[in-house]
């Protein structure tokens, strides 16, 4: 879990750098530079609060991620309207982070099982 919370965030953040334009130019989107911020810093937030209180893993790790995944949906409604960057490689990340948060969530709640056992 911990390191799927990594590789969560660190992607959002790196999703950042590129719509800051660093990484690659021609993707520089504002609003989607400070989501993507936002989410990144939550879920590694998250994964701090996870080495800090581990009694609260299921809490902190479906709390972050459901955060994520929120933020994520609102993401892909923005491309949907318009408002958003809509470039392929937006779409294609939007899609598989949704896949990967979900699947996230679902082995938080596998975790919250074995440890209600």
């Amino acid at each position: 879990m911990h390191a799927l919370l990594g590789v969560e965030g660190v992607s959002f953040l790196l999703a950042a750098v590129i719509h800051a334009g660093v990484l690659i130019q021609g993707y520089e989107h504002r609003e989607a530079m400070i989501a993507e911020s936002v989410l990144g810093s939550v879920l590694l937030v998250g994964l701090a609060m996870t080495w800090v209180r581990p009694r609260s893993l299921f809490a902190i790790a479906a709390g972050v991620q459901s955060f994520a995944l929120l933020g994520t949906l609102v993401g892909i409604w923005m491309i949907i309207v318009g408002v958003g960057p809509r470039t392929l490689l937006d779409i294609v990340y939007h899609v598989a982070i949704v896949v990967v948060l979900a699947a996230g969530l679902r082995l938080a709640w596998r975790i919250r099982k074995k440890e209600s056992v």
